[in-house]
C-alpha cells in the first residue's frame, strides 16, 4: 500500500437546478445537472503509524485567484467530518496526516468543501485498501452533505432528492465556461431562506433532463432556481452580473448559491479570451474551464 497519495478533488457546476419546497424538517429536495470541471483543490494524505493521532491542515494553494480566511472550528470542517465518518463505517482508526491546498473559493457554490470530503474518503479506500465500494463510500457521503455523494465519482450526472439520488450522463456533451469570482460572501442558509420568502417553488425535473439530453449546451440555457434569492442576498454580486454581461454579451449563470458567476462559452479558447478579457477590463478574478470527470488518486 502507498505512504503517500495525492486525491484532485473538482469544482463542481449546477448547469441546472431546480428546488423544490421544504420538507418538514426545513430541507428542500432538488433535481439538479451536475458537472465537474478542472478547477481543483488538491488533498495530500500520507498515512501514519498505527495509534497516532490524525493531523488536519487547510491552506490556499498558491494559484488560488479568490481567497477568504480559513478560520472554520475543525468540527465544522468536512474534510474532518469524513474522516471521522469513515473510521466509524470501518470500525476502524485510520490515522493520517492531511494537507489541503485550496484553489476552489470557500462559499462560491462549486462545492469545493464537499468536493474535499469527498476526495478524502476516496483517498482513505485507496491509501488503507479499505475495499470500501463506491455505493457505500456514497451512503456516507450522504452524512456530509448534499453534493458529497455525487463528487465520490463526479463526471456529470442528474442529482436529485437530497443529494442522494444520481444518475450518471455517460454521454453529456464536453462543456467548456468562464468560472468569475466576485469578492462577496453568498451564504447558502440565508439565500434559502430568502428563497422560501418570495418564491412557489416546484421542482422542475422535466426541465432539468431535457437540458442534460441536448447534444449542446446554448450560452443561455443553463438555469437555476436560487439566482435571484442569491442576488437579492448579495447586490454587489448582481452588480458584478451586470458589469461581466455588459462587457462580454452572453448571458451570466450564478453558481449554485452563488457567489461564483459562470458563463458557457463555445471553445476553450472562446473561454480563455473572456476570463482574459474580463480579468483586464473589470478587474474581476476569472478562469476558463471544461468539464472533466473526477481524477484518479495518485501515489507518491
Amino acid at each position: 500500500m502507498p505512504r503517500s497519495i495525492l486525491i484532485q478533488a473538482p469544482a463542481k457546476l449546477n448547469l441546472a437546478l431546480s428546488v423544490g419546497p421544504p420538507l418538514p424538517d426545513g430541507m428542500h429536495p432538488i433535481s439538479s445537472w451536475m458537472v465537474t470541471v478542472d478547477l481543483f483543490d488538491d488533498l495530500h494524505l500520507e498515512r501514519l503509524p498505527d495509534g497516532a493521532f490524525s493531523l488536519f491542515a487547510t491552506i490556499w494553494h498558491s494559484e488560488a485567484l479568490s481567497r477568504s480566511e480559513i478560520e472554520w472550528p475543525i468540527s465544522r470542517d468536512l474534510v474532518h467530518r469524513a474522516h471521522t465518518a469513515l473510521e466509524a463505517f470501518t470500525g476502524r482508526e485510520l490515522p493520517v496526516k492531511s494537507r489541503v491546498e485550496k484553489r476552489i473559493p470557500v462559499g462560491g457554490g462549486l462545492g469545493g468543501g464537499s468536493s474535499d470530503a469527498a476526495a478524502m474518503l476516496r483517498g482513505l479506500n485507496e491509501l488503507f485498501d479499505l475495499g470500501v465500494s463506491s455505493a457505500d463510500l456514497r451512503s456516507v457521503a450522504a452524512t456530509l452533505g448534499a453534493d458529497v455523494p455525487f463528487l465520490i465519482d463526479g463526471g456529470s450526472a442528474i442529482v436529485s432528492g437530497l443529494g442522494e439520488s444520481i444518475e450518471p450522463l455517460e454521454a453529456a456533451p464536453d462543456i467548456h465556461a468562464t468560472l468569475f469570482f466576485p469578492g462577496v460572501l453568498c451564504p447558502t442558509g440565508p439565500v434559502y431562506r430568502e428563497f422560501d420568502r418570495n418564491t412557489t417553488a416546484e421542482l422542475q425535473v422535466a426541465r432539468v433532463r431535457g437540458l442534460a439530453r441536448r447534444e449542446s449546451v446554448p450560452a443561455d440555457a443553463p438555469f437555476n432556481d436560487l439566482a435571484l434569492a442569491a442576488q437579492r442576498i448579495a447586490p454587489a454580486m448582481a452588480d458584478d452580473m451586470e458589469e461581466i454581461r455588459a462587457a462580454i454579451d452572453l448571458p451570466v449563470h450564478v453558481c449554485g448559491s452563488g457567489s461564483s458567476l459562470f458563463v458557457v462559452c463555445s471553445d476553450p479558447l472562446h473561454a480563455s479570451a473572456v476570463a482574459t478579457h474580463c480579468q483586464s477590463r473589470l478587474h474581476i478574478p476569472a478562469l476558463a474551464v471544461s468539464t472533466v470527470p473526477t481524477p484518479q488518486v495518485k501515489s507518491l
